[in-house]
């Protein structure tokens, strides 16, 4: 054990309680644990809630989606063929896990007390219902085949509430189909469907949920008079959300002229910008901790400097160098810093593990599309703030560390 160390470990651990830098080290220790506290909730409640919005939004509608190249810009685009030569490309991606296809349209359903507009998804055979099927709160998902078709429609609590619906409920939707033998012959027709209830979802995202229903793609084409070859696009689900630029500008090299791939950033921009300023709002909070955090260690440094002025003078006296001395300090902040941090740590953490379990504070889904703060806990991103906070803490305690430099052995004597 060097000397530095020993004597570092006779300030932090002396029996002396009437030194007055002990109650400020412990109100150190407190401001930098709430600091580490709020930076791990900040960072676990914003990458949270990125994640579960983002994982809804893919849920609904997958990363990437392939339509035809045209200018309608409706929700009822041109159908392409379910069997186009790019596809066997796509599914040979080793990013790409699944490829399915569907199609949408507009709708209006009728009930004895009231009328709500809807859009109608169409899915096929392939269609992945991982994610409807954790949503789901009653009934069952309805499976879809090639011998016939299916009456069976999955509607949201939200549809179902407004419009006093259960499962097993008969449900008459009208609907509008262009038709159009020429550029100008174009005309339209009311047609009218019933649908059977089999399942309600709720996935707390209420600006899809009040509007999505699902149905078999053949129905969708049915009402539109495409052949049974036809569909409205592709969905494309990929492996790692992070490459989903990479892997959408590559499928837009294999799609070719005539289709379009967009990837769910860009079919909702406005909420991928919203959601990427919660990152400048987590960068500001953890900027104002570690300012906190450090400040707080430089005052508790320069008066344990201060109050042992005499001790300095001392081992100055006796040949110590300003370095060693330095040491000594800087062992005590480390002490300081590393027991704040564990104290932060586990403050933070269990925090962020009870609102997983127990989901103690809501938010309203009407305006953060979740009805639970979402907690996201991640190892690495721990593991970086406790070392940046360490690291920051430290840093800013070198200028202060130097006043020992400062103080000269005959002054410090005299000094006590």
């Amino acid at each position: 054990m060097g000397i530095e160390t020993f004597i570092a470990k006779r300030i932090i651990f002396g029996s002396d309680r009437n030194q007055l830098s002990r109650p400020i080290m412990k109100v150190s220790v407190i401001g930098i644990a709430l600091g580490i506290a709020l930076m791990i909730l900040t960072v676990s409640v914003v990458t949270g809630f990125q994640a579960e919005i983002r994982n809804k939004l893919i849920g609904f509608g997958s990363h990437i989606t392939i339509t035809n190249y045209d200018n309608n810009v409706s929700d009822e685009p041109q159908p392409i063929l379910d069997h186009e030569d790019f596809v066997d490309d796509l599914k040979s991606i080793r990013e790409i896990s699944h490829v399915q296809t569907y199609a949408t349209k507009s709708g209006i359903i009728k009930t004895k007390n009231d009328n709500e507009g809807v859009m109608l998804k169409g899915i096929g055979a392939d269609y992945d219902w991982n994610f409807i099927s954790k949503s789901l709160i009653q009934g069952k998902i309805f499976s879809v085949s090639d011998t016939g078709l299916t009456k069976s429609i999955v509607i949201s609590k939200i549809l179902a509430d407004r419009l006093e619906l259960k499962v097993d409920d008969k449900m008459i939707i009208y609907f509008l189909t262009r038709r159009s033998d020429s550029l100008e012959n174009v005309t339209y027709e009311q047609r009218v469907k019933t649908f059977f209830i089999s399942g309600i979802y709720d996935s707390g995202y209420e600006d899809i949920d009040k509007r999505l229903v699902l149905v078999d793609i053949g129905q969708i084409r049915k009402l539109n008079y495409w052949d049974d070859d036809q569909v409205g696009g592709y969905e494309i689900a990929i492996n790692d959300y992070r490459k989903i630029d990479e892997v959408g500008d590559e499928v837009n090299v294999i799609v070719g002229q005539g289709f379009i791939a967009q990837t769910i950033k860009e079919t909702n921009p406005s909420v991928f910008s919203w959601l990427d300023l919660t990152d400048v709002n987590a960068i500001i909070v953890i900027t104002l901790m570690l300012l906190v955090g450090g400040i707080n260690m430089i005052s508790a440094l320069l008066i344990l400097i201060l109050e042992r002025t005499n001790m300095i003078g001392i081992l100055k006296a006796l040949g110590a160098r300003n370095g060693s001395i330095q040491k000594i300090f800087l062992y005590n902040a480390f002490y300081l810093i590393g027991k704040g941090l564990l104290w932060g740590n586990i403050l933070g953490i269990g925090i962020a593990l009870c609102q997983q379990k127990f989901g103690w504070f809501t938010l309203d889904p009407k305006n953060y599309y979740v009805s639970v703060i979402p907690v996201r806990l991640d190892l690495l991103n721990i593991l970086l703030l406790n070392a940046g906070s360490l690291v920051s803490c430290l840093l800013m305690l070198l200028i202060p560390s130097f006043i020992v430099s400062k103080i000269t052995p005959v002054k410090a004597i005299r000094f006590s």
